[in-house]
């Protein structure tokens, strides 16, 4: 019998201890850190909820494999390895390695973003629209209306709607859109996922007018298990054929290999297209290393070939998602507003509705998540103003309509009670959020400022 929240589907082999602080350190911590989490010592956390990115336990047989690695300056097997194994499972023909995501979505900004260019996508993503805005494009949030409401209950949120492409691709002409970036899942609006049906209905209104579709690939295995468990059709596909399913729609993608290929670094540039191989080959050189390694030693390259195949077994992704949906479930049945429906990387809370007293240019989530930090040494993420930056013709803020804060669980790492730990912080603290102040900030990077601005509490 199959239980609401299946068990951890492996063993536990190395441990590593966390630390155990008192609520008077944790006071120091995060006012030494500036109110921000990102500032923290991992040594200073209990519960480090900040990221997925990096943090996977990887397996007994990725790590058996890095003593394996060639490494060799180029045409290391372990290249091959990973190269074959992205052909298997993505179905893309050429691959350029990179050190991490952001080094592919540098990659491809500079070769196909031409100044004036506008880039359509279902909700920005941080690091993604500073790579567009820095070589010249404009972007547009094409997703679906729901995506901005954390309680609307839509099986897929992360959608694009067609209406706005369109509409786009009238007002500006297809040679000024130099693809669609087509995230799935779509981080910022909650880990919403993209229906097979949409990915279809993209790619054919993108084909008719030339225009290509490129994924932010870097959670498509959650994507696929939320196709095979939500949508029609699907119930009995296996995820490497969903996932296979999805790619077949896009001209190529951006990998973040450091969550679903379960690594710890690494990422890479997928596509079809020969010339645009050819161009990310030359220009790789230039920034990450020879196209046969992209900065990554070949140890790395082998975990996350191995990664790539453990990552489309149903069972690791179904209790990954499992967790995900307990910690939700607990939260909401305590009356902490998340972001409905969940995720498969992290639960969203809702801190505009957390904290209603403070206004957004207050930064409530920055708040929250230097407050969930002192009363559990949970190390959470904001995800609101702070993240969303600055205009950059008006130099206001942007003040996107969701105000969150992101509790992201790395996969393979903590158990179900440690997600009670997390949960019973949160709920002490939803009995006294009237204690809560503002914060203001006092110091302000030009460029993806929540990583390492600083701030400064206000009176409750």
């Amino acid at each position: 019998m199959q239980t609401a929240y299946p068990a951890e589907p492996y063993k536990i082999k190395v441990v590593e201890p966390i630390a155990v602080t008192t609520r008077a350190e944790r006071e120091r911590f995060i006012a030494d850190a500036g109110h921000n989490t990102f500032l923290l010592r991992s040594d200073q956390c209990t519960i480090d909820l900040l990221t997925d990115s990096g943090t996977t336990a990887m397996s007994d047989r990725q790590w058996a494999g890095m003593m394996l690695g060639d490494e060799a300056y180029a045409g290391s097997r372990n290249f091959l390895h990973l190269q074959q194994v992205v052909r298997d499972y993505y179905g893309f023909r050429h691959i350029v390695p990179t050190h991490q995501g952001r080094g592919a979505e540098n990659l491809l900004s500079m070769i196909l973003i031409r100044p004036g260019d506008f880039v359509p996508g279902n909700m920005y993503f941080t690091t993604t629209r500073a790579h567009q805005e820095r070589n010249g494009a404009t972007f547009v949030d094409i997703i679906v209306d729901e995506a901005h409401d954390s309680q609307v209950e839509l099986p897929f949120k992360g959608n694009v709607d067609l209406a706005k492409l369109e509409r786009l691709i009238d007002e500006v002409g297809p040679s000024r859109i130099p693809y669609v970036c087509l995230a799935v899942t779509v981080n910022l609006a909650g880990g919403q996922p993209v229906s097979m049906e949409n990915m279809r209905s993209v790619a054919m209104l993108c084909r008719r007018h030339g225009i290509r579709v490129m994924y932010d690939a870097t959670r498509c295995i959650e994507n696929a298990y939320f196709i095979k468990t939500r949508e029609a059709g699907y119930e009995d596909v296996s995820i490497a054929d969903i996932l296979k399913e999805m790619m077949s729609y896009a001209d190529g993608c951006t990998m973040s290999g450091k969550k679903d290929c379960l690594v710890n670094i690494g990422g890479f540039l997928c596509m079809n297209d020969d010339e645009l191989y050819q161009k990310a080959s030359e220009l790789v050189v230039l920034f990450e290393g020879m196209p046969s390694y992209g900065g990554l030693a070949g140890r790395d390259m082998e975990a996350m070939a191995r990664g790539i195949i453990e990552s489309v077994d149903y069972a690791y992704i179904h209790h990954r998602v499992s967790q995900c949906r307990y910690l939700a479930d607990r939260l909401a049945a305590a009356g902490i507003p998340v972001v409905r429906p969940t995720g498969g990387h992290a639960v969203f809370i809702d801190a505009g509705a957390f904290l209603p007293h403070v206004p957004q240019d207050l930064f409530p989530a920055q708040a929250l998540a230097a407050a969930l930090f002192v009363e559990g040494g949970v190390r959470a993420m904001e995800r609101g103003i702070v993240s969303a930056g600055r205009n950059r013709d008006t130099g206001d803020h942007h003040r996107p309509k969701l105000e969150l804060v992101r509790l992201t669980i790395p996969r393979r790492v903590y158990t179900y009670a440690h997600l009670d730990a997390v949960a019973d912080a949160c709920i002490r603290l939803h009995e006294r959020r009237d204690e809560i102040g503002g914060l203001e900030m006092v110091y302000e990077p030009k460029v993806l400022r929540f990583f390492t601005a600083r701030f400064r509490p206000l009176a409750a």
